[in-house]
């Protein structure tokens, strides 16, 4: 499947799922919401890597890689984001993930030495300054309440723990740890984690028999985790961190469609504008790699915009 195809797939996919997580949120400690579905996405896994015939057994280094790519990924990183649901609105949320192309840029420099350009990280506060605009609204009502702050910090771990998650991941691939099997084990790792997490915490182990909450964990599992996840760190290896975290800045676009269309949400008059800074992010990061000299390196490859890299 080409990079633009794979980009597509992820934005759509995650941008629903912002709307599904919220019928997750109620009865059930989000701990274990997020336990379900990734050990739920972990069994169709491996029975596709069993069906398959794919190597499932690795080393003890191998494996405490993989364990924690799935914890930071699979597990802290979205239990933060249940939580965050629970104390401020979806938009706020979604703002912050914005905020992941920066983050993979500097994860990415940090640990692998990659290259950052100014243009690259103005386009990147371009976008992030883009999708606030859109979300303006929602925003003016953080200082309401006392548990908009907590939200607004779960957010922000979140976020962080996502990235690493990400960095992780690219380790990974450059170890030469298969995709399909280090999903199948990560989420497995990280569904064992968000239990032990539950259970520390003291809350008990529930479940929603309603329609709605098992139609979006199943809508979660497979959509959300497997094919989106799939997708995700295909373009993962293909183009990088830095680039495959553009994905964030486009789903709150698709995530504020959804709402309006199915929650009653008002497009405010800012999204125009808002689309406009989206819109000059990428312009800025494909000027930056026309004038970037070619390298036949893997720095080079992770270097491509989200635009021509996608093509």
């Amino acid at each position: 499947m080409s990079n633009l195809r794979l980009f597509v797939a992820c934005v759509a996919i995650w941008g629903s799922t912002w709307l599904a997580i919220t019928f997750q949120l109620g009865r059930v400690a989000p701990e274990a919401s997020v336990a379900y579905r990734f050990a739920l996405a972990s069994a169709m896994l491996f029975a596709y890597c069993r069906a398959r015939g794919l190597r499932l057994r690795y080393s003890p280094k191998e494996h405490a890689w993989i364990a924690l790519f799935g914890v930071l990924m699979f597990s802290v990183s979205y239990i933060f984001v249940y939580h965050a649901e629970r104390h401020v609105v979806s938009g706020l949320v979604a703002v912050g993930y914005s905020a992941s192309p920066l983050l993979g840029m500097l994860g990415m420099r940090i640990f692998f030495a990659t290259p950052m350009t100014a243009r690259v990280i103005a386009g990147s506060v371009l976008g992030m300054g883009g999708i606030t605009l859109v979300f303006w609204p929602e925003l003016a009502h953080l200082g309401e309440g006392s548990g908009t702050a907590l939200g607004a910090a779960f957010t922000a771990i979140a976020v962080v723990l996502s990235a690493l998650g990400s960095i992780a991941a690219h380790r990974n691939n450059a170890a030469g740890l298969p995709l399909w099997q280090t999903m199948a084990w990560g989420m497995l790792y990280g569904a064992v984690f968000s239990l032990g997490v539950m259970l520390a915490s003291g809350q008990p182990l529930a479940f929603d028999r309603s329609m709605p909450y098992i139609l979006s964990l199943l809508y979660l599992a497979f959509l959300g985790s497997v094919l989106a996840f799939a997708a995700y760190l295909t373009l993962l290896e293909r183009i990088g961190p830095a680039r495959s975290g553009y994905i964030g800045v486009m789903v709150p676009i698709v995530a504020l469609v959804i709402s309006a269309a199915f929650e009653g949400f008002q497009l405010p008059p800012s999204v125009r504008g808002a689309l406009v800074m989206v819109n000059d992010q990428s312009v800025l990061r494909h000027q930056h790699v026309v004038h970037e000299r070619r390298e036949p390196s893997a720095i080079a490859v992770q270097l491509v915009t989200p635009v021509e890299g996608l093509r």
